[in-house]
């Protein structure tokens, strides 16, 4: 039997859930970089020889030379994920593999961060903490650490696929007074959050928060640069929980530090990690987390087993629960 059994190689430790899909299939024999730290280069190239399947994460970039190093048996990448700027999709699509990822499962966990990454922000909950816990904390004074809320606000929403309109969604009850988005098309389940369609110069001159929920790509790549926060009103809070490659980082940094915008809270940055040293994380009106949009114990066992489960159907030439089409 052993030698009918197909290749596959796993980059890193994932949630119990996957695995136990996997051995239970019987298909496939299994090789994993067994560690929670990402799978060196050297180690990725000498694992994936010979693959009929690769389940791999965001860290690891799936280029030509991983495809060459694999060889031809590779039919199919399942990414942990539901971002796929870490794979040559015009490499992979050449030579005919399929791809899965893990899009839907992950919306509600990053949409309700976001919802805490805001409010967070807004109402500057670190600097409280802090000054708690440094004996900041004195006599009630009526200006002491005050935010900005969403009750009567407007709210600007950059790309309301399935995330950026699950944020709308928590968001409206908060009172919000308008939600404006924009993107490359209007979209026809706006109306359910009385979203006006607009062009992008419009909501970021006049949204008091800013939320970047867009995929990365050519276009949006840098898109938050120093004229595109030069627009924003100095009162407003910017969030990006999407990628950290859409934002330009120095000019998000001169426009907190010189008051120009009021706060911004991210949960992505170029590099990942933020180096410690980095001048953003000198301010306190930024507020940093380390990338953990779907982090809850449900949505990362979810994640693995739809990761799973898409890399067995590509092994096994069947259908994908959630198959990328190329």
């Amino acid at each position: 039997m052993s030698g009918k059994l197909m290749k596959v190689f796993i980059t890193r430790r994932i949630p119990q859930e996957g695995m136990k899909i996997l051995s239970a299939a019987g298909v496939c024999e299994v090789s994993q970089w067994d560690s929670d730290e990402p799978v060196p280069r050297a180690e990725l190239l000498k694992g994936i020889q010979g693959a009929h399947g690769l389940l791999c994460l965001l860290s690891d970039k799936v280029d030509a030379e991983v495809l060459e190093a694999a060889g031809p048996n590779l039919k199919v990448i399942s990414t942990l994920s539901v971002g796929f700027d870490h794979l040559a999709i015009d490499e992979i699509k050449k030579r005919g593999i399929r791809v899965g990822y893990t899009p839907d499962v992950l919306t509600d966990a990053t949409a309700e961060l976001t919802v805490a990454l805001l409010l967070a922000t807004a109402r500057r909950l670190p600097e409280g903490v802090e000054e708690v816990k440094n004996g900041g904390w004195s006599s009630w004074k009526p200006l002491w650490l005050c935010g900005y809320g969403l009750s009567g606000s407007t709210v600007g929403i950059i790309g309301l696929g399935r995330i950026g309109m699950a944020i709308a969604q928590r968001l409206m009850p908060f009172g919000v007074k308008r939600l404006l988005y924009s993107g490359r098309t209007a979209k026809p389940h706006a109306a359910e959050v009385n979203g006006e369609f607009v062009p992008l110069d419009t909501l970021v001159s006049e949204s008091d928060f800013i939320v970047v929920s867009c995929s990365l790509t050519p276009e949006t790549q840098g898109m938050c640069d120093k004229s595109f926060f030069s627009k924003m009103k100095p009162t407003a809070v910017f969030i990006n929980t999407s990628r950290g490659a859409v934002v330009n980082q120095e000019h998000l940094y001169e426009a907190l530090s010189s008051g120009q915008i009021a706060a911004a809270g991210l949960d992505v940055t170029t590099p990942e990690p933020l180096p410690t040293n980095h001048r953003l994380l000198t301010l306190k009106n930024c507020v940093v987390l380390p990338h953990i949009g779907s982090a809850t114990y449900s949505t990362r066992g979810v994640m693995s087993a739809l990761a799973a489960r898409n890399l067995l159907g590509g092994l096994q030439g069947t259908d994908m629960p959630s198959e990328l089409t190329l």
